[in-house]
């Protein structure tokens, strides 16, 4: 029994997909969101080091590993809102303050 052949279009919406859910690094971002990942990334490292807290206590407390923190906080991976907003709560900020423009 043959199994039916993915189309790209699906292939890709499932990687990218995947991507977002882990907050694994997209590919072809524009620049202007590459950018914009960079500013919410230094927004959260200004709160968390105003908070006096280190990325191993923050993790933990937004329910992820220091690993995938590490890279949004660096501003190298896409984050879902539900991340970005359990990182707000584990610093105690409103979650406007790290994505306000």
């Amino acid at each position: 029994m043959t199994m039916p052949c993915a189309s790209s279009s699906f292939l890709f919406f499932r990687r990218a997909t995947r991507a977002a859910w882990t907050g694994a690094p997209l590919a072809h971002a524009p620049e202007r969101v590459i950018a914009r990942r960079g500013a919410i990334g230094n927004r959260i490292r200004f709160a968390r080091l105003h908070a006096n807290l280190s990325q191993e206590q923050v993790a933990p407390r937004a329910g992820m590993t220091l690993a995938p923190y590490n890279r949004i906080e660096q501003g190298h991976s896409a984050a879902l809102i539900d991340s970005l907003s359990r990182i707000a709560d584990a610093i105690g900020v409103p979650l406007a303050d790290l994505v306000r423009e």
